[in-house]
């Protein structure tokens, strides 16, 4: 893992889950990095949940960066322009952007067809998780533009291909970020900025443990429930994949492209924070019998014998 000392990166969507294990890995490596997002202590912004982004920095800090929390609701472009102006101010800089704003869990319904689906929670989930990515890159590139070194901006999504995702509000959502680095990459191309996107695997987020009732600690109970969990990740494994992602001086190769967090822990050799390397990718062949397989446009989808419920079963109100 390379060192990212004197590096600043900003992660929209740091309060919890990947973004707080991006967030954390990068301090890991050295980095200075604003935790931004709704949540702060004393006032959580999401119904049920207590993570805030002031835990965030401090985590990165006892990590070995410098974290900086920063209210900051990224559906508010007055607010996010805001914040880089702050970066602007206090580091002068802007090497790394994450983009991981999310809240969609709630407004997601699985097995509901599109036609039945609620436009009201559909259309705050694009608000949420979609617009605004593409209000911070807005205002976060041009300081990475004016910045010293070579920038990354790193969207997180799910999934590293184009299958169905069980609902066409989320399918659009996940999709369309991996459509937004490719985007953004061709407009950067003559620029020294990079934009790419990034998936982690079963991931063992706050949120997943307490579905499952179980810590951190002893997590692998959860395998009575569900045997997938095994394969399971915590946030700083696919937080490591953007921190070595960071420090690869040949990461501009990998411009417009999508990679999971399993394929570059192979490539790189980072570990899980229990030093396992879960991959995910081989778990889904082993168990159901279908591989991944790079398609001509340079992503990956999974190849099946079948239609589509192969992998993702007949949805009942289907």
């Amino acid at each position: 893992m390379g060192s990212l000392e004197g590096k600043v990166a900003v992660v929209a969507g740091a309060t919890r889950g990947a973004g707080r294990g991006i967030a954390c890995a990068l301090g890991e490596a050295g980095a200075t990095v604003y935790c931004s997002g709704r949540s702060v202590r004393g006032h959580p912004a999401t119904q049920g949940r207590t993570e805030t982004i002031d835990e965030t920095a401090e985590l990165v800090t006892v990590a070995g960066g410098r974290g900086i929390p920063v209210q900051t609701d990224h559906t508010v472009p007055a607010a996010v322009e805001r914040l880089f102006a702050q970066v602007r101010s206090e580091a002068g800089r802007l090497d790394v952007l994450v983009n991981d704003v999310w809240g969609g869990d709630p407004l997601t319904e699985f097995g509901t067809a599109f036609w039945q689906l609620s436009l009201d929670k559909g259309l705050l989930m694009l608000r949420q998780a979609l617009h605004s990515h593409v209000i911070t890159s807005r205002f976060g590139v041009p300081l990475m533009l004016d910045s010293p070194g070579p920038g990354l901006i790193v969207e997180v999504t799910d999934g590293d291909g184009f299958w169905y995702r069980g609902n066409l509000f989320y399918d659009l959502v996940k999709t369309s970020v991996i459509r937004l680095a490719f985007v953004m990459a061709r407009e950067l191309r003559r620029r020294p900025v990079t934009a790419i996107a990034v998936t982690p695997g079963f991931l063992r987020s706050e949120a997943m443990l307490d579905h499952f009732g179980v810590t951190e600690a002893n997590w692998r109970e959860a395998a009575a429930k569900d045997p997938n969990f095994l394969a399971s990740e915590t946030p700083y494994f696919v937080g490591r994949a953007v921190a070595a992602l960071a420090a690869d001086p040949q990461v501009a190769t990998r411009a417009g492209r999508v990679f999971s967090s399993w394929d570059l822990s192979d490539e790189y050799g980072f570990t899980d924070l229990d030093g396992a390397r879960p991959h995910w990718g081989r778990h889904f062949a082993a168990t159901y019998g279908q591989t991944l397989s790079r398609c001509d446009d340079g992503f990956y989808a999974y190849c099946t014998g079948g239609p589509v419920d192969t992998i993702f079963g007949d949805w009942p109100s289907l």
